[in-house]
């Protein structure tokens, strides 16, 4: 018994029950930074905010907060759809703002952050909410005037823009669209594309009926795949390209891959997979610098086809301005989301157990791109940010909903 006993006291004291614990410590009286960010999500169909939790996770981690005792908090500080019990909801976006008040957030704010502008759809909120058919239509979304002036009045004042895959994709209207390609000189293709592990519609119900629909139109076929692959959508025309895996790739997974400068600089992966949604940009490169690019490993008649339609194998993944320029970032990709969890951003070090939170062996799992992609970027980018603020801001003056 006194065995047992000294042996349980033993492990109670031991280094491994104390390092989350000092790990805690150091989290815990790190020094607050008062980090005004505007985050703006048209698309969080839940309370779990995924469509922006990995920036909220970052923002915890690094003590930057609304003040010096309020953190950000996933379920209210943004702007945009706010998920309530059964079907409803509530909206709060820049559109109920004042020229004014846009002014003085803009003037307030050391940060814009556009992780979704996709918007929430009537069709799919109230047959989730109530499993049964709904009208059809838009309930809100879509890049709006006044989110574009807001972000005229931060490129003015060169502050940080971090913007994601379908800021100006549908819904935007073609007229906001290329005001914010002027604004950043870069054009978005019209292609959005993603991989899916199984393209056999009989397997993968994930597939949208609509991509379907529209590829059989399009191409007078009907749709008979059985591999992996990866799915192109063209937003004006409806057209649907496939390139199923051995027939068109050679490995059916989409690569990020970063040059010097992303490994360098930002901390990147040379490569790593990305199985979800992106667009196809093209960027001016006067203004905008390449970092990182996305793969499509095709061979001979996967090059073929890409080509017929317009679609290159090499795309901008992650686009920073150059100096001189307002900063600003695009990610291709639906970067924001992935599946983290809150909890672990609690932790001083906790990166040097990411290893723990995934299985990399799963090509549609997404955490592993948090933890080797997202997190270094981003947290390079706030670091930077942060060493050129000049003055802190007027608490007294911020704008509460």
């Amino acid at each position: 018994m006194a065995k047992i006993l000294k042996s349980k006291i033993f492990w109670f004291f031991s280094p491994v029950w104390l390092i989350p614990l000092v790990m805690f410590i150091l989290w815990f009286f790190a020094p607050k930074i008062v980090w005004n960010v505007v985050i703006i999500d048209k698309s969080s169909s839940s309370k779990d905010g995924n469509e922006h939790i990995s920036l909220f996770w970052l923002l915890n981690q690094k003590r930057l907060s609304k003040s010096g005792e309020i953190p950000y908090q996933v379920e209210k500080d943004y702007w945009g759809f706010f998920p309530k019990e059964n079907e409803k909801f509530w909206i709060h976006g820049l559109e109920k703002l004042s020229s004014s008040q846009i002014g003085s957030l803009s003037k307030q704010a050391n940060m814009a952050y556009f992780a979704d502008t996709y918007g929430i759809y009537k069709q799919e909120w109230f047959a989730r909410i109530q499993g049964q058919q709904s009208e059809f239509g838009m309930l809100y979304g879509g890049l709006s005037s006044q989110d574009l002036v807001f972000l005229r009045l931060m490129n003015e004042q060169k502050k940080l823009v971090v913007a994601e895959f379908n800021t100006i994709g549908s819904p935007t209207s073609s007229a906001n669209r290329k005001q914010f390609e002027e604004l950043y000189r870069m054009k978005w293709s019209g292609w959005t594309a993603r991989f899916f592990d199984n393209l056999d519609t009989t397997i993968n119900l994930e597939i949208p009926r609509w991509m379907i629909k529209n590829y059989q139109n399009t191409h007078a076929q009907k749709w008979n795949f059985k591999k992996a692959g990866i799915a192109f959508v063209h937003e004006q025309s409806g057209r649907v390209v496939i390139l199923e895996d051995q027939q068109h790739l050679i490995n059916p997974l989409p690569y990020v891959q970063s040059g010097e400068l992303g490994q360098i600089k930002f901390g990147l992966p040379a490569s790593i997979k990305y199985p979800f949604w992106f667009d196809i940009i093209e960027p001016d490169l006067n203004q905008n610098t390449i970092v990182s690019q996305f793969i499509i490993q095709s061979n001979a008649q996967g090059r073929y086809l890409l080509r017929k339609n317009g679609i290159p194998d090499v795309i901008p993944a992650v686009l920073m301005a150059k100096n001189g320029y307002a900063p600003f970032y695009y990610f291709s990709g639906d970067f924001c989301d992935n599946p983290v969890q809150m909890n672990t951003s609690y932790f001083k070090g906790i990166d040097a157990f990411q290893f723990l939170f995934f299985n990399d062996n799963d090509p549609m799992e997404r955490k592993s791109f948090f933890w080797k992609f997202y997190r270094p970027l981003m947290n390079h980018i706030l670091d930077e940010a942060n060493q050129k603020l000049q003055k802190p801001i007027d608490q007294d003056a911020l704008i509460t909903e």
